[in-house]
């Protein structure tokens, strides 16, 4: 695991420091940028949860026309003090007058009649409880990926979603790179033959919190960012990592949390929510998903997801590298897809040649934000409404229940639910007993 977890912070020096400004209005021109610019109504935004993916979020949403970012919310005061000062001197530098505000509380944010859309990238933990009120308060919805941390939160994320007529939007930003989409219409078009096999590497499962107990920062809000959580767990900085103003330090890693059993996925839920994403798109599997899925270490050596039609999904990596990436393998030629490079066993399944820009970190590519904001605005939906955000997530935590029972397990997605589950053990971790005075609903 610990091979692992450095290689979550080599993809941070990947990414790079964030800086308002790095997504430039060349990437807006080629992405049907123009019905924005034509739009009547000014859209307001909220963020809800301001840590490292939140910034780079943020450099995207504020190139946007029509675009107006008016309010921030963390339980991390100094969080909160960094958001004011890049969004106030991003709106300075252009000559506009934009008043922003932040807050401790999110239900403070999401009472404000004026905010239109919020973009909600706090711990996975926390998403569906927030993206429910959200919805409930009229506002369409940016949610970062994972969906949401268990399989009935989904459900009932998926249901208010359409309950209410709101607009939701999946931080699968892969789905809007031409190389993965290029990649998938190979697939689904039959170029490379019947499908025979797919590996989907992501990298190791969660394991449960062993961090030391650390001193609490005075204005981090520890009950507040726990949440739901029913368990006792101890802050550590490594969960929620410490940033400075004056001067300015960001965060040097990715948030702790994500790889532990009690409030994340581990790597299985956060590359998964991406690799896997990419997997089912190219099988024709978007809102359905595995029926048999065997964890490390049954019969197997590596995270194993059977569909229908007979095809194997396996986290197993593809190269020396491990490289985080699809590798979709059929009667007729194979080809292998991650961030920024294709492999093929034939150059005609290559994707044709084209200029883009590719300075500045991926997160910060916006096409992805660009599309949910066009689909608020068309009131239809975006490159990945919620139930494939619910789906893919759900493939994800399938993969971990497996794991955590050590077993293999048997789903109908037709259904959303497990066969011969005897002892009921899975379905009792499609959730979980929220701490007392806490609810999703």
């Amino acid at each position: 695991m610990e091979d692992q977890i450095k290689k979550g912070v080599s993809r941070r020096q990947f990414l790079g420091t964030a800086a308002i400004g790095l997504a430039g209005a060349t990437l807006l021109s080629s992405f049907s940028a123009g019905k924005l610019l034509t739009a009547d109504a000014e859209l307001k935004l909220g963020f809800i949860g301001m840590g490292q993916q939140s910034m780079f979020l943020l450099n995207g949403f504020l190139q946007i026309p029509g675009v107006k970012v008016v309010a921030g919310c963390d339980v991390y005061g100094v969080k909160r003090k960094r958001f004011e000062k890049r969004v106030n001197a991003f709106y300075q530098k252009s000559g506009q007058k934009v008043e922003v505000k932040t807050y401790e509380k999110f239900e403070d944010l999401l009472s404000r009649p004026d905010i239109n859309v919020v973009v909600i990238a706090v711990p996975d933990h926390s998403h569906a409880r927030i993206a429910i009120a959200a919805c409930k308060a009229g506002k369409d919805i940016y949610l970062e990926k994972p969906m949401t941390f268990t399989i009935k939160e989904g459900q009932e994320l998926r249901s208010m979603v359409r309950k209410t007529n709101r607009i939701l939007g999946l931080g699968s930003q892969q789905r809007s790179d031409p190389n993965f989409q290029h990649a998938v219409k190979l697939v689904q078009s039959g170029a490379l033959g019947k499908m025979e096999k797919v590996n989907a590497y992501v990298g190791a499962p969660p394991k449960p919190y062993d961090l030391p107990e650390e001193k609490l920062p005075s204005d981090l809000n520890w009950d507040l960012w726990l949440g739901s959580l029913p368990m006792p767990i101890h802050y550590n900085a490594q969960l929620d990592p410490p940033i400075t103003i004056e001067p300015e330090k960001n965060e040097q890693f990715w948030g702790g949390w994500r790889w532990y059993t009690e409030m994340g996925g581990g790597f299985t839920t956060d590359w998964g929510a991406h690799m896997f994403d990419i997997a089912q798109w190219g099988l024709g599997m978007d809102r359905n998903g595995p029926v048999e899925i065997s964890p490390i270490g049954d019969g197997t050596e590596f995270m194993q997801f059977k569909y229908a039609n007979g095809v194997v999904m396996t986290s197993e990596p593809f190269d020396a590298g491990k490289t985080k990436g699809v590798k979709f393998i059929g009667k007729d030629g194979w080809i292998e897809v991650s961030r920024g490079t294709f492999k093929a066993s034939n150059d005609k399944f290559l994707p044709p040649a084209k200029s883009k820009d590719d300075t500045g970190p991926y997160e910060t590519k916006i096409p992805h934000q660009v599309n949910f904001i066009e689909a608020v605005r068309m009131r239809k939906d975006p490159a990945v409404p919620v139930e494939i955000g619910h789906s893919s997530c759900t493939v994800c935590n399938l993969g971990n229940i497996a794991c955590q029972l050590k077993r293999t397990i048997k789903w109908n997605p037709a259904t959303e639910t497990f066969i011969d589950d005897k002892d009921g053990a899975a379905t009792k971790m499609m959730h979980y007993e929220y701490r007392k005075g806490w609810k999703l609903l």
